[in-house]
């Protein structure tokens, strides 16, 4: 997509139309309460809308209205090639009012219009049409058989599913789990985080102009204890894939036990190493990869490369070129296009990152923190027990590590509680193949940042994932019920058994 000028960008946003209410059983409508909360820009503090500030009656209702969609089959029980041509037709729905998205996204989290454009807004659309054609052409299967029986395994939807979402990639994230769950056909109650509600409201009504019917996608805002927690707790709803903080995830483990025993899908945290031996090629490129997975997206990614790992041999070299590479990364208006680290998601959020900037440590480059941003920031820290090296900051800071050998470069990288991606740099193909191995993550890349695409599975190891993964026809996985019809075949002649 060709990006627009930063004036054309600040025109369309003086012109949205931005959603208030939320989504539920085909219409808009307000909270039953009546509550609403203010949706800020910010970069600005200033207001963008006041949304349904919904709570657990409105769960009850969503759920309700899911529960009758998915028992009457009018999704459910679609033919696969139908719900294909209805997602599909989202998908194009979506590229139509993709720069209305994209600035919306932007207005909303802080994001950089430039991350938008090219990254969030084309991989959602690619995420859905991707399981939109996978639909019909995953097959269930017999298992071997004797003369006197066939027994087929078949895939069913799960029933009617809560989905809950970060803020750090509001619309990438409702595509992750809207496109498999609705694929599988199932029936959705999606809470959109707090802070960032207004793109997944607007594709809740794209979807249902492109067909989809209604009680379907049901989008209810609110906080986590009003919306959130009822969801968890809801004896209606059959499974919840839950994206955001370890910490709230696992009060999801805790819901589901307190009520109907729900499947429980978790993509969590992570504090994410990038391990860069002595014998790794082309520093240049090295520090490119870990400049971009560190600072990316404000560093508001759970697998943000968050621990740089680096042998003393390369060590200053490496930091040299990282410092050059960073001045790339200029902070300002997200709207501006040529702007690469736009504002955290919200004042609160701004708060906590800036305090981490107070731990102990050498810094190498940054450590300015303003008005709701953060500069792009390098702290060599002097153990992996350090703060720093230890807590998800979730914000444009990277520890530094020296280490001396292949071994204790791994041991470092796996002494957290997370576990979701990590890289390597090295030439040795052995140390990349026993590195890649070794590294306790659910994505490994070598000599690159990278979290693979759309056709490989997302989660994590430990504490960064728990019961599934997202993305590759692993999501369905998440969304569908293994089912074993066992038919018997035997003569009725035969004589019974004793």
């Amino acid at each position: 997509m060709t990006l627009l000028t930063h004036d054309e960008y600040q025109s369309i946003a003086t012109s949205l139309d931005f959603p208030t209410g939320a989504f539920i059983n085909g219409g808009y409508r307000p909270a039953i309460s009546g509550d609403t909360f203010s949706s800020l820009n910010p970069a600005t503090g200033d207001k963008l809308a006041d949304i349904a500030s919904c709570g657990a009656e409105d769960v009850d209702f969503a759920v309700e209205k899911a529960r009758e969609a998915f028992e009457d089959g009018r999704w459910s029980r679609k033919h696969p090639s139908e719900r294909k041509d209805v997602l599909i037709r989202l998908c194009k729905l979506i590229t139509r009012n993709a720069r209305e998205l994209s600035v919306m996204e932007s207005l909303d989290s802080g994001k950089t219009i430039y991350d938008c454009e090219t990254v969030d807004i084309p991989e959602a659309i690619n995420c859905i049409k991707w399981h939109a054609e996978a639909i019909d052409k995953i097959y269930d299967s017999v298992s071997p058989a004797s003369d006197d029986h066939i027994a087929m395994v078949v895939r069913e939807p799960f029933g009617v599913v809560g989905l809950v979402l970060p803020w750090n990639f509001p619309l990438l994230m409702l595509a992750w789990k809207i496109g498999p769950a609705l694929a599988a056909g199932c029936s959705v109650v999606l809470k959109p985080a707090e802070e960032t509600s207004l793109t997944a409201l607007r594709v809740a009504e794209l979807a249902a102009e492109a067909g989809l019917p209604a009680g379907v996608l049901n989008v209810v805002p609110g906080d986590g204890p009003s919306v959130g927690e009822p969801i968890g707790r809801h004896m209606g709803i059959d499974m919840v894939s839950f994206t955001g903080s370890t910490t709230t995830g696992k009060r999801f483990l805790a819901y589901a036990a307190e009520s109907n025993a729900k499947e429980i899908v978790l993509e969590m945290g992570g504090k994410n190493p990038a391990v860069v031996l002595d014998d790794a090629e082309n520093l240049d490129r090295v520090a490119q990869h870990i400049v971009n997975g560190a600072f990316w997206n404000m560093g508001e990614n759970c697998s943000a490369t968050s621990r740089l790992i680096v042998h003393r041999d390369v060590k200053v070299d490496l930091l040299a070129r990282i410092a050059h590479h960073a001045k790339e990364w200029n902070v300002g208006d997200p709207l501006n296009p040529e702007t690469r680290v736009g504002a955290l998601v919200s004042a609160a959020h701004f708060k906590k990152v800036r305090a981490y900037l107070d731990q102990p440590g050498k810094v190498i480059l940054g450590g300015t923190a303003k008005d709701g941003f953060v500069q792009a920031t390098v702290i060599e820290v002097s153990s992996n027990d350090a703060t720093l090296a230890r807590d998800e900051i979730f914000g444009p800071v990277l520890s530094v590590i020296e280490i001396s050998s292949f071994e204790e470069a791994i041991s470092i990288a796996n002494d957290t509680d997370y576990g979701l991606c990590a890289s390597i740099f090295t030439a040795n193909v052995k140390h990349a193949i026993r590195g890649a191995r070794m590294l306790q993550a659910g994505t490994v890349a070598v000599n690159s940042f990278g979290e693979g695409d759309i056709s490989t599975p997302f989660g994590g190891y430990k504490q960064s994932g728990f019961g599934g993964r997202d993305n590759a026809i692993h999501a369905h996985d998440q969304y569908t019920q293994l089912k074993t019809i066992w038919i018997d075949l035997a003569d009725d002649t035969d004589e019974a058994v004793e």
